[in-house]
């Protein structure tokens, strides 16, 4: 799983520090480092009321907006910054990324193209090009800017993790461990990869395990909806559904959109043998996104249970012809001629 990181900015000086709406500027830098984002943005409300046409504070206003949450204040703020000047590579940049953020995958390329001379040997840009190519499904154009990323610092800990996501979904799984192993070492409290190792570790059995990496992704983000959703999967893998419901549940309610959870709660009802209660989640989750594993061979299984074989069988064929092995076994045992 991919999750996006913040860009830390990197501000332009003002020409006269000696003016006022200078002096709240640099109040403001102050507290956006202290991450005092609400004080951050008063401050530089204050320099823009004195200097409307300061575009270096509508972008770091934006940026703590972003921070705080507000991703339509940051959306407005960098598009003010970039209204009055053009040029402001910058607040290109940070407006891409809310931009993915908001599901505008295709306005985050145009601001990223926009500064792509600029910007092109920067492991950052390359990371949030990669992950824009993820959003817009073009594999070979994230593969290709991930590697940017990484060739350009080999260090970079989101380019890693991001390229470990893709390479996962990918099944190559190989290549996201060594990934997601180097960008552990480096930062052993990175939750994303954090929580993409304890995938690779369920996907191997190792379910105790893996719930171990998780619940450490969980420590640094307790309300991370994919993650408290990967939990709960492990918790009904180790035999505790009592436990895992309630995540399941607080992560569909974080994100109704989830379709891992909606598969997890059809999981659930299905091993409380109530395959009537998992068919419209397994339903759901296959309507957002039919390409999560092992999908088919789980709603051809609830199909199953409620007698009706031939939907059974039709839900194990799609499964095959999507790859899913689980579902192509299942097909052959019940369904082949």
């Amino acid at each position: 799983m991919l999750v996006l990181g913040c860009w830390l900015l990197a501000t332009r000086c003002s020409n006269d520090r000696t003016d006022e709406a200078a002096q709240f500027f640099l109040r403001g830098n102050v507290q956006l480092q202290k991450r005092e984002y609400r004080e951050a943005i008063r401050f530089y409300t204050e320099a823009l009321d004195k200097k409307p046409d300061f575009a270096d504070a509508y972008n770091n206003r934006g940026l703590a907006r972003f921070r705080n949450d507000d991703r339509e204040g940051a959306l407005a703020d960098y598009t003010r910054a970039i209204e009055t000047d053009p040029d402001f590579g910058a607040a290109y940049l940070n407006r891409a990324e809310v931009l993915l953020e908001t599901g505008d995958a295709a306005g985050s390329l145009t601001d990223l193209q926009r500064i792509e001379n600029e910007y092109r040997d920067s492991t950052g840009y390359q990371t949030r090009l990669g992950d824009t190519y993820v959003r817009l499904d073009d594999v070979a154009k994230a593969q290709a800017a991930y590697d940017r990323a990484v060739q350009l610092n080999p260090d970079n800990v989101e380019a890693l993790t991001n390229r470990a996501a893709l390479f996962y979904n990918q099944k190559a799984y190989a290549q996201a461990g060594a990934d997601l192993e180097k960008a552990l070492a480096l930062n052993p409290k990175q939750d994303a990869a954090l929580n993409n190792q304890s995938l690779l570790l369920a996907r191997r059995g190792q379910y105790a395990d893996a719930l171990t990496y998780v619940e450490r992704a969980l420590a640094v983000q307790p309300t991370q909806a994919y993650y408290l959703n990967n939990k709960a999967y492990l918790l009904l893998m180790l035999n505790r559904p009592a436990d895992a419901l309630p995540l399941v549940e607080q992560s569909l309610r974080l994100d109704p959109q989830n379709a891992w959870a909606h598969r997890t709660l059809g999981l659930y009802y299905l091993n409380r043998q109530q395959p009537a209660k998992a068919l419209p989640e397994l339903r759901r989750a296959e309507a957002i996104d039919a390409s999560v594993d092992e999908l088919y061979y789980y709603i051809g299984t609830a199909e199953a249970a409620t007698g009706n074989t031939a939907g059974a069988c039709e839900a194990w064929r799609r499964g095959t012809t999507a790859g899913d092995t689980r579902a192509k076994e299942a097909f052959g045992k019940a369904c082949a001629p």
